[in-house]
């Protein structure tokens, strides 16, 4: 009876053994794309930090006294993204949910700023001109 018991703890551990090496060459095989998938692409890099000073924290309603209708409004759940085009950028305002009321909370231009991600100047050629004073 003591060489049955032996002989099956033999075949145990050989068991245990391949079944654990089954397993790891499962995780070292290639993942094939799934058929109609697209494949993977690298992300863009991210934008340098920080926001536009005089934007950030704006309500909806000042942002649209500042540059009027946008041309496109994006609705995420609960955030929105607006955005605004010119002849040589767009600007891209997006908005989150706060005490009621929707503030911007990231600011973005394409083309992107080099100190931060909206360009400063992108941003003054879209802010319609104050009507000069009439005299």
């Amino acid at each position: 009876m003591l060489v049955g018991t032996r002989l099956t703890k033999r075949m145990l551990g050989c068991f245990v053994a391949i079944s654990i090496c089954g397993m790891l060459a499962a995780c070292a095989t290639a993942r094939k794309p799934i058929q109609g998938q697209a494949p993977l692409v690298a992300l863009p890099p991210a934008p340098p930090p920080g926001e536009p000073s005089d934007l950030a924290g704006l309500r909806s309603a000042q942002l649209q006294i500042v540059f009027g209708a946008p041309a496109l409004v994006r609705r995420d759940g609960g955030a929105e993204m607006w955005r605004y085009d010119g002849a040589a950028c767009k600007v891209f305002f997006f908005l989150y949910p706060y005490a009621g009321s929707l503030l911007v909370r990231h600011v973005e231009t394409l083309p992107r700023g080099r100190e931060m991600a909206a360009d400063q100047a992108c941003l003054d050629s879209l802010r319609p001109r104050a009507a000069a004073p009439v005299s």
